[in-house]
Protein backbone atom coordinates (compact mmCIF):
# COMPACT_ATOMS: atom_id res chain seq x y z
CA UNK A 1 0.00 0.00 0.00
CA UNK A 2 0.96 3.41 -0.60
CA UNK A 3 2.35 5.86 1.97
CA UNK A 4 -1.31 7.44 2.51
CA UNK A 5 -3.63 5.05 4.09
CA UNK A 6 -6.30 6.32 1.77
CA UNK A 7 -4.48 6.19 -1.77
CA UNK A 8 -3.41 2.86 -3.02
CA UNK A 9 -1.74 1.44 -6.48
CA UNK A 10 -3.45 0.07 -9.27
CA UNK A 11 -3.33 -0.27 -12.73
CA UNK A 12 -5.28 2.01 -15.11
CA UNK A 13 -6.75 2.70 -18.82
CA UNK A 14 -6.37 6.45 -18.48
CA UNK A 15 -7.44 6.09 -22.70
CA UNK A 16 -8.44 3.46 -25.04
CA UNK A 17 -5.33 1.99 -27.00
CA UNK A 18 -3.61 -0.86 -27.65
CA UNK A 19 -1.42 -2.41 -24.33
CA UNK A 20 1.04 0.58 -23.92
CA UNK A 21 -1.67 2.87 -22.75
CA UNK A 22 -2.33 1.15 -19.28
CA UNK A 23 -0.51 3.32 -16.61
CA UNK A 24 0.31 2.27 -13.06
CA UNK A 25 -1.36 5.24 -11.15
CA UNK A 26 -2.08 5.69 -7.69
CA UNK A 27 -5.61 6.03 -7.03
CA UNK A 28 -8.35 6.64 -3.84
CA UNK A 29 -8.88 3.61 -1.44
CA UNK A 30 -12.59 2.32 -2.38
CA UNK A 31 -14.68 1.90 0.68
CA UNK A 32 -17.56 -1.02 1.00
CA UNK A 33 -21.08 0.26 0.64
CA UNK A 34 -24.21 -1.95 2.38
CA UNK A 35 -23.60 -5.55 0.83
CA UNK A 36 -20.29 -5.16 -0.12
CA UNK A 37 -16.62 -6.42 0.88
CA UNK A 38 -13.36 -5.15 0.32
CA UNK A 39 -10.35 -7.32 -0.51
CA UNK A 40 -6.88 -6.95 0.28
CA UNK A 41 -5.68 -8.24 -3.51
CA UNK A 42 -2.99 -10.84 -3.41
CA UNK A 43 -3.99 -11.87 -6.81
CA UNK A 44 -6.17 -11.06 -10.05
CA UNK A 45 -6.87 -12.68 -13.33
CA UNK A 46 -5.66 -11.28 -16.45
CA UNK A 47 -8.82 -11.83 -18.68
CA UNK A 48 -9.96 -10.84 -22.07
CA UNK A 49 -12.67 -9.12 -21.05
CA UNK A 50 -10.19 -6.71 -19.88
CA UNK A 51 -8.43 -6.25 -23.45
CA UNK A 52 -11.66 -5.30 -24.25
CA UNK A 53 -12.34 -2.55 -21.49
CA UNK A 54 -9.25 -1.60 -22.75
CA UNK A 55 -9.70 -1.16 -26.57
CA UNK A 56 -12.77 0.19 -25.94
CA UNK A 57 -15.54 -2.10 -26.81
CA UNK A 58 -17.14 -1.80 -23.36
CA UNK A 59 -18.24 1.55 -22.82
CA UNK A 60 -16.31 2.45 -19.16
CA UNK A 61 -15.77 5.40 -17.59
CA UNK A 62 -12.00 6.73 -18.09
CA UNK A 63 -9.80 6.70 -16.37
CA UNK A 64 -11.01 3.14 -15.34
CA UNK A 65 -9.16 0.07 -13.23
CA UNK A 66 -9.35 -2.85 -15.09
CA UNK A 67 -9.94 -6.39 -13.12
CA UNK A 68 -13.20 -8.64 -13.32
CA UNK A 69 -11.41 -11.33 -10.52
CA UNK A 70 -9.92 -11.56 -7.70
CA UNK A 71 -7.84 -13.49 -4.71
CA UNK A 72 -6.96 -11.99 -1.30
CA UNK A 73 -8.02 -11.21 2.25
CA UNK A 74 -10.93 -9.42 3.39
CA UNK A 75 -10.12 -5.90 4.17
CA UNK A 76 -13.63 -4.59 5.68
CA UNK A 77 -17.33 -5.55 5.61
CA UNK A 78 -19.92 -3.27 4.53
CA UNK A 79 -23.53 -2.90 6.51
CA UNK A 80 -25.73 -6.09 6.27
CA UNK A 81 -22.94 -8.67 5.14
CA UNK A 82 -22.71 -11.43 7.93
CA UNK A 83 -21.00 -14.28 6.35
CA UNK A 84 -17.83 -13.22 5.76
CA UNK A 85 -15.27 -11.48 8.16
CA UNK A 86 -11.97 -9.09 8.12
CA UNK A 87 -8.70 -11.02 7.24
CA UNK A 88 -10.35 -14.10 6.04
CA UNK A 89 -8.86 -15.49 2.42
CA UNK A 90 -11.30 -15.36 -0.62
CA UNK A 91 -11.78 -15.60 -4.13
CA UNK A 92 -13.94 -13.33 -5.37
CA UNK A 93 -15.46 -11.98 -8.95
CA UNK A 94 -15.11 -8.30 -9.46
CA UNK A 95 -16.72 -7.99 -12.68
CA UNK A 96 -19.48 -6.07 -12.30
CA UNK A 97 -17.75 -2.90 -12.11
CA UNK A 98 -14.47 -4.13 -12.15
CA UNK A 99 -11.05 -2.53 -10.33
CA UNK A 100 -9.04 -6.07 -9.33
CA UNK A 101 -5.97 -4.01 -10.78
CA UNK A 102 -5.13 -3.00 -7.59
CA UNK A 103 -4.17 -3.34 -3.92
CA UNK A 104 -7.89 -3.18 -2.91
CA UNK A 105 -10.63 -3.76 -4.51
CA UNK A 106 -14.34 -3.55 -3.67
CA UNK A 107 -17.30 -6.12 -4.80
CA UNK A 108 -20.60 -7.62 -3.79
CA UNK A 109 -20.54 -9.90 -0.89
CA UNK A 110 -22.41 -12.14 -2.67
CA UNK A 111 -19.60 -12.84 -5.28
CA UNK A 112 -17.60 -13.97 -3.16
CA UNK A 113 -16.30 -17.32 -1.45
CA UNK A 114 -14.45 -18.32 1.49
CA UNK A 115 -11.15 -20.22 0.87
CA UNK A 116 -10.38 -21.19 4.86
CA UNK A 117 -8.54 -24.61 5.19
CA UNK A 118 -8.97 -25.37 1.67
CA UNK A 119 -5.13 -25.79 0.84
CA UNK A 120 -5.96 -23.85 -2.32
CA UNK A 121 -3.60 -21.00 -3.53
CA UNK A 122 -3.81 -17.38 -3.76
CA UNK A 123 -2.17 -17.55 -7.46
CA UNK A 124 -4.46 -20.44 -8.65
CA UNK A 125 -7.23 -18.82 -6.45
CA UNK A 126 -7.61 -16.29 -8.35
CA UNK A 127 -7.65 -17.62 -11.64
CA UNK A 128 -10.95 -19.89 -10.59
CA UNK A 129 -13.86 -16.83 -10.14
CA UNK A 130 -13.99 -16.18 -14.07
CA UNK A 131 -12.97 -19.07 -16.03
CA UNK A 132 -14.19 -21.70 -13.78
CA UNK A 133 -17.42 -19.81 -12.89
CA UNK A 134 -17.76 -19.88 -16.71
CA UNK A 135 -17.25 -23.40 -17.27
CA UNK A 136 -20.30 -24.90 -15.01
CA UNK A 137 -22.52 -22.18 -15.88
CA UNK A 138 -22.49 -22.15 -19.59
CA UNK A 139 -22.69 -26.29 -19.35
CA UNK A 140 -25.29 -26.53 -16.83
CA UNK A 141 -27.09 -23.41 -16.46
CA UNK A 142 -27.50 -22.46 -20.54
CA UNK A 143 -26.48 -25.69 -22.25
CA UNK A 144 -28.67 -27.96 -19.52
CA UNK A 145 -26.18 -30.70 -20.21
CA UNK A 146 -27.42 -34.26 -19.64
CA UNK A 147 -24.87 -37.10 -19.31
CA UNK A 148 -23.23 -38.96 -22.01
CA UNK A 149 -23.87 -36.09 -24.52
CA UNK A 150 -21.22 -35.32 -27.30
CA UNK A 151 -19.40 -31.26 -26.24
CA UNK A 152 -16.96 -29.76 -28.64
CA UNK A 153 -15.27 -26.61 -26.96
CA UNK A 154 -13.30 -24.09 -28.82
CA UNK A 155 -9.99 -22.68 -28.01
CA UNK A 156 -9.35 -25.64 -25.67
CA UNK A 157 -5.82 -24.90 -24.71
CA UNK A 158 -6.91 -21.25 -23.33
CA UNK A 159 -8.03 -19.63 -19.54
CA UNK A 160 -11.51 -20.42 -19.97
CA UNK A 161 -11.50 -23.60 -22.67
CA UNK A 162 -8.91 -25.38 -19.90
CA UNK A 163 -11.97 -25.18 -17.66
CA UNK A 164 -14.42 -25.75 -20.15
CA UNK A 165 -13.28 -29.63 -20.79
CA UNK A 166 -12.93 -30.74 -17.27
CA UNK A 167 -16.12 -29.27 -16.28
CA UNK A 168 -18.02 -31.23 -19.35
CA UNK A 169 -16.75 -34.45 -18.01
CA UNK A 170 -17.53 -33.54 -14.50
CA UNK A 171 -21.07 -32.83 -15.84
CA UNK A 172 -20.97 -36.19 -17.36
CA UNK A 173 -20.31 -35.50 -20.54
CA UNK A 174 -19.94 -39.00 -23.19
CA UNK A 175 -17.22 -37.15 -25.31
CA UNK A 176 -15.53 -34.01 -25.12
CA UNK A 177 -13.53 -32.91 -28.20
CA UNK A 178 -11.31 -29.30 -27.99
CA UNK A 179 -10.51 -27.60 -31.07
CA UNK A 180 -7.19 -25.10 -31.50
CA UNK A 181 -5.80 -22.99 -33.46
CA UNK A 182 -2.32 -24.59 -33.96
CA UNK A 183 -1.25 -28.17 -33.96
CA UNK A 184 1.17 -26.62 -30.98
CA UNK A 185 -1.24 -26.18 -28.74
CA UNK A 186 -2.66 -29.70 -28.95
CA UNK A 187 -0.77 -31.67 -25.91
CA UNK A 188 -1.79 -28.38 -23.88
CA UNK A 189 -4.84 -28.98 -24.49
CA UNK A 190 -4.94 -32.58 -23.71
CA UNK A 191 -4.31 -32.22 -19.91
CA UNK A 192 -7.59 -30.39 -19.24
CA UNK A 193 -9.61 -33.13 -19.82
CA UNK A 194 -9.95 -33.95 -23.77
CA UNK A 195 -10.99 -36.60 -24.78
CA UNK A 196 -9.75 -35.63 -28.56
CA UNK A 197 -8.23 -32.33 -29.21
CA UNK A 198 -8.09 -31.11 -32.99
CA UNK A 199 -6.95 -27.72 -34.44
CA UNK A 200 -9.81 -25.58 -35.97
CA UNK A 201 -9.38 -26.34 -39.59
CA UNK A 202 -10.23 -30.26 -39.03
CA UNK A 203 -13.47 -29.61 -37.32
CA UNK A 204 -15.48 -30.30 -40.26
CA UNK A 205 -14.64 -34.07 -39.75
CA UNK A 206 -15.52 -34.00 -36.30
CA UNK A 207 -18.44 -35.81 -36.20
CA UNK A 208 -21.72 -33.93 -34.49
CA UNK A 209 -22.33 -32.85 -31.01
CA UNK A 210 -25.11 -32.02 -28.56
CA UNK A 211 -23.18 -28.90 -27.05
CA UNK A 212 -20.81 -26.66 -28.95
CA UNK A 213 -19.07 -23.45 -26.89
CA UNK A 214 -17.65 -20.70 -28.65
CA UNK A 215 -15.42 -17.91 -27.70
CA UNK A 216 -13.83 -17.43 -31.27
CA UNK A 217 -16.68 -16.11 -33.52
CA UNK A 218 -16.15 -15.77 -36.97
CA UNK A 219 -15.82 -19.06 -39.28
CA UNK A 220 -14.89 -21.12 -35.78
CA UNK A 221 -18.95 -19.91 -34.95
CA UNK A 222 -20.25 -21.23 -38.03
CA UNK A 223 -18.42 -24.17 -38.15
CA UNK A 224 -19.71 -24.90 -35.09
CA UNK A 225 -23.25 -23.97 -35.85
CA UNK A 226 -22.87 -26.84 -39.04
CA UNK A 227 -21.50 -29.67 -36.54
CA UNK A 228 -24.75 -29.39 -33.96
CA UNK A 229 -26.82 -32.61 -34.28
CA UNK A 230 -30.91 -32.29 -34.10
CA UNK A 231 -31.65 -30.79 -30.81
CA UNK A 232 -28.23 -29.45 -30.15
CA UNK A 233 -26.89 -26.10 -28.43
CA UNK A 234 -24.38 -23.99 -29.91
CA UNK A 235 -23.59 -21.34 -26.60
CA UNK A 236 -21.98 -18.14 -27.85
CA UNK A 237 -19.42 -16.97 -25.02
CA UNK A 238 -17.07 -14.51 -26.49
CA UNK A 239 -15.35 -13.30 -30.16
CA UNK A 240 -11.60 -13.39 -29.59
CA UNK A 241 -10.84 -13.98 -33.49
CA UNK A 242 -12.10 -10.71 -33.80
CA UNK A 243 -13.78 -11.41 -36.98
CA UNK A 244 -17.21 -9.65 -38.21
CA UNK A 245 -20.76 -11.02 -36.71
CA UNK A 246 -22.14 -13.97 -38.39
CA UNK A 247 -26.70 -14.08 -39.02
CA UNK A 248 -28.00 -17.43 -37.79
CA UNK A 249 -31.72 -16.97 -39.66
CA UNK A 250 -34.16 -18.42 -37.53
CA UNK A 251 -35.68 -20.21 -40.05
CA UNK A 252 -32.82 -22.74 -40.43
CA UNK A 253 -33.10 -23.36 -36.32
CA UNK A 254 -36.67 -23.99 -36.88
CA UNK A 255 -35.73 -26.28 -39.78
CA UNK A 256 -32.74 -27.85 -37.71
CA UNK A 257 -34.47 -27.95 -34.27
CA UNK A 258 -31.35 -26.40 -32.86
CA UNK A 259 -30.53 -23.70 -30.39
CA UNK A 260 -28.32 -20.58 -29.94
CA UNK A 261 -28.22 -18.95 -26.99
CA UNK A 262 -25.21 -16.21 -25.37
CA UNK A 263 -23.40 -15.74 -22.17
CA UNK A 264 -21.83 -12.87 -20.64
CA UNK A 265 -20.72 -13.29 -17.16
CA UNK A 266 -20.70 -9.70 -16.35
CA UNK A 267 -24.40 -9.24 -17.10
CA UNK A 268 -25.05 -13.37 -15.53
CA UNK A 269 -23.42 -11.97 -12.09
CA UNK A 270 -25.49 -8.49 -11.22
CA UNK A 271 -28.76 -9.92 -12.63
CA UNK A 272 -28.22 -13.40 -10.81
CA UNK A 273 -25.30 -13.14 -7.86
CA UNK A 274 -26.83 -15.72 -5.44
CA UNK A 275 -26.44 -18.44 -8.36
CA UNK A 276 -23.36 -16.89 -9.81
CA UNK A 277 -22.20 -17.56 -6.10
CA UNK A 278 -23.20 -21.05 -6.11
CA UNK A 279 -20.90 -21.91 -8.98
CA UNK A 280 -17.97 -20.02 -8.00
CA UNK A 281 -18.00 -22.60 -4.94
CA UNK A 282 -18.69 -25.98 -6.90
CA UNK A 283 -15.33 -24.70 -8.94
CA UNK A 284 -13.64 -23.79 -5.65
CA UNK A 285 -14.88 -27.27 -3.99
CA UNK A 286 -13.37 -29.19 -7.38
CA UNK A 287 -9.92 -27.69 -7.10
CA UNK A 288 -9.57 -28.10 -3.86
CA UNK A 289 -10.67 -31.77 -4.22
CA UNK A 290 -8.46 -32.06 -7.29
CA UNK A 291 -11.37 -32.43 -9.77
CA UNK A 292 -10.84 -29.46 -11.59
CA UNK A 293 -7.02 -28.12 -12.32
CA UNK A 294 -5.68 -25.11 -14.23
CA UNK A 295 -2.57 -24.35 -15.38
CA UNK A 296 -1.49 -20.94 -13.75
CA UNK A 297 1.70 -18.33 -14.77
CA UNK A 298 2.02 -14.88 -12.59
CA UNK A 299 3.08 -11.64 -13.53
CA UNK A 300 3.94 -8.63 -11.67
CA UNK A 301 0.93 -6.38 -11.72
CA UNK A 302 3.22 -3.65 -13.13
CA UNK A 303 3.47 -5.96 -16.21
CA UNK A 304 0.01 -5.99 -17.10
CA UNK A 305 0.78 -4.45 -19.87
CA UNK A 306 2.68 -7.55 -21.60
CA UNK A 307 -0.38 -9.71 -20.01
CA UNK A 308 -2.71 -8.06 -22.47
CA UNK A 309 -0.10 -8.33 -25.33
CA UNK A 310 -0.11 -12.60 -24.62
CA UNK A 311 -3.91 -12.80 -24.47
CA UNK A 312 -4.46 -10.67 -27.43
CA UNK A 313 -1.85 -12.85 -29.76
CA UNK A 314 -3.95 -15.49 -28.94
CA UNK A 315 -0.18 -17.82 -27.72
CA UNK A 316 -0.92 -18.36 -24.14
CA UNK A 317 -2.30 -21.43 -22.54
CA UNK A 318 -3.56 -22.03 -18.83
CA UNK A 319 -3.89 -18.88 -16.97
CA UNK A 320 -2.13 -15.54 -16.19
CA UNK A 321 -2.80 -13.59 -13.12
CA UNK A 322 -1.16 -10.78 -11.91
CA UNK A 323 0.67 -10.73 -8.41
CA UNK A 324 -0.23 -7.18 -6.53
CA UNK A 325 0.79 -8.32 -3.21
CA UNK A 326 1.72 -12.07 -2.25
CA UNK A 327 -0.31 -12.46 1.26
Amino acid sequence: MSNSSRQMTAVTIPEFGDAEVLRVATVPVPEPGPGQVAIDVAYAGANFAEVLYRRGVVDVPLPFVPGIEVSGRIRAVGEGVEDLTAGQPVAALSIVDSGGYAEVVVTSADLVVPLDGLGIGMDVAAALPSNSTTAFLVLDRVARIEPGERVLVHAAAGGVGSQLGQAARLLGAGHVVGTVGSAAKIETARRFGYHEVITRDRIADAGEFDIVVDMVGGPARRAGLDRLAPMGRLVVMGNASGAEDIGVPANELWFTNRTVSGFNLAAFSAAFPEETRRALRRAVAAVATGDLRTRVETLPLEQAAEAHRRIESGTTTGKLVLEVAAL
